[in-house]
């Protein structure tokens, strides 16, 4: 017997020193990818012009690691594992516009920019919200940033081995409650994997009569990307009258298309984005991205991410992050700090209810919480000997 055909299939999780390793570099390209998108973001900036910029960093970045074959001697997969989006005010998500279909930044806009990156298919994902131009504001604006980062505080320290998605979504709930918001339906945040992006285990943003998913426990040596997003409106998002431009490639699902440029079109998608989402903005001829997507989604080669907004004069905030359950706790390697948003935005609404500010108030250090709670215990001890 060969020694590749008795060698074991390599751990594709924590487990594995590699495996965190590739994540944690990734979460480094995000994390700079993320400040550098910020920055751009600035009044009169064209966002197609910023989505460029971001997903040109971290296939920059990424194409400077693990540039040795792997053993079976191929290249090691690794860029743009979700597209740069800067999304609007009322705007959901999955802004990511061609060039000369874009819009551009107003000062007060509230911009959510969304992005990821992988090597070898570990995914890191992140995403903040600015208020851009650095205006200071105290209206509603204020008051949905600040449910959706508070949201996010308490995901963080509820990710943890033991406890389930249940707890998570119900603290969304009241964390939007009390700064009178609403998290997003449809919104789930999802395990990772090698190559997938939308694992099965997830924890979802609000329940509705239509989506509801399986209660289940955060186990050791796995990996989320947590998406929070709040609006100052009822939470549902419709369809943009605007061009879907995100989309992945639905595996499952083959057929050989009619057109030339639909068949270079998703040629090159194969070869390019395989497993991952990807923006029209990537393909080398826009005139083929046009063309090729049209018989693609017919053909139900694609998977779709349409661009969602709320109504008109709503606004909506989001924060992501990416946590790996390791057996020290769990530890988040990519989201930015509140930074200058906590100067900037400045909401007469706070967190009133008690085990959520409780919560809010515990570390997220777990060498920390571990000496807390060894401290409790030797002081319960010397009682009991004093007795």
């Amino acid at each position: 017997m060969s020694d590749a055909g008795s060698e074991a299939e390599e751990i594709a999780d924590l487990s594995n020193p590699n495996v965190t390793t590739k994540y944690r570099s990734a979460g480094e390209i995000v994390q700079k990818a993320l400040a550098k998108v910020i920055e751009a973001c600035v009044p009169d900036a064209d966002i197609a012009d910023i989505c460029e910029l971001g997903d040109k960093y971290m296939e920059e970045e990424t194409g400077k690691l693990y540039n040795k074959k792997g053993k079976d001697g191929k290249k090691i997969e690794k860029g743009v594992a979700f597209p740069t989006c800067v999304s609007v005010n009322e705007t959901l998500g999955h802004y990511s516009p061609m060039k000369g279909e874009s819009t551009t930044l107003k000062a007060g806009d509230v911009a959510k920019i969304d992005l990821a990156c992988h090597l070898d298919g570990f995914i890191a994902a992140a995403g903040h919200t600015i208020i851009v131009g650095g205006d200071a504001v105290d209206d509603r604006r204020a008051d949905v940033i600040m449910a959706a980062w508070n949201a996010a505080e308490a995901a963080l320290r509820l990710v943890q081995v033991g406890n389930t998605n249940t707890q998570v979504t119900q603290a969304f709930g009241k964390i939007a409650a009390d700064f009178n918001c609403a998290p997003v339906q449809g919104v789930l945040s999802h395990q990772l994997k090698k190559h997938v992006i939308d694992g099965n285990r997830t924890i979802i943003s609000v329940e509705t009569d239509e989506q509801k998913v399986d209660e289940f426990e955060f186990e050791m040596n796995e990996v989320y990307c947590i998406d929070v997003v709040m609006s100052t409106g009822e939470g549902k998002g419709k369809e943009a009258e605007l061009r879907h431009t995100v989309y992945k490639r639905a595996v499952e699902t083959n057929y050989i298309l009619k057109t030339q440029k639909a068949r270079q079109f998703i040629s090159e998608v194969g070869k390019r984005f395989p497993a991952l989402p990807f923006s029209l903005r990537a393909i080398e001829d826009p005139q083929v991205a046009r063309v090729g997507v049209t018989e693609a989604k017919r053909h139900e080669l694609l998977e779709e991410y349409p661009v969602l907004r709320e109504k008109d004069g709503q606004f909506v905030a989001q924060f992501k992050f990416t946590l790996l359950l390791l057996p020290g706790g769990t530890k988040k390697i990519t989201g930015l700090p509140l930074g200058g948003l906590e100067a900037q935005v400045k909401s007469s609404l706070e967190v009133k209810d008690e085990d959520i500010k409780k919560l809010l108030a515990s570390s997220t250090n777990p060498k920390k919480q571990r000496k807390k709670k060894k401290d409790a215990k030797d002081a319960a001890k010397e009682e009991e000997e004093e007795d």
